[in-house]
């Protein structure tokens, strides 16, 4: 249930404009991740915003989801955990 509320906070994000600069192919692989992190300890829209945050620093040409590409990069994951408010 808290998946699809996660889905549901990012489906609304994204209509309202949050995440204007994701076109269908980013909205997947944020989607993705937001479900790769539907147990951790927060709230719905900090993972929104950690999940579109990294997907703006993955090159477009990138074929691993967030999730792997966060794995080796963590400088962007710690910038991208501060911007998004991860606690």
């Amino acid at each position: 249930m808290k998946s699809v509320a996660m889905v549901a906070v990012f489906l609304g994000m994204l209509m309202t404009g949050g995440l204007a600069c994701a076109d269908q192919y980013d909205a997947k692989w944020i989607a993705e991740c937001i479900n790769d992190n539907a147990n951790a300890n927060v709230a719905p829209e900090v993972i929104a915003k950690y999940c579109t945050c990294m997907n703006d620093k993955m090159d477009r040409n990138e074929t691993r989801s967030i999730t792997q590409w966060e794995k080796t990069h963590p400088m962007e994951r710690a910038d991208c955990d501060r911007q998004a408010g991860w606690r």
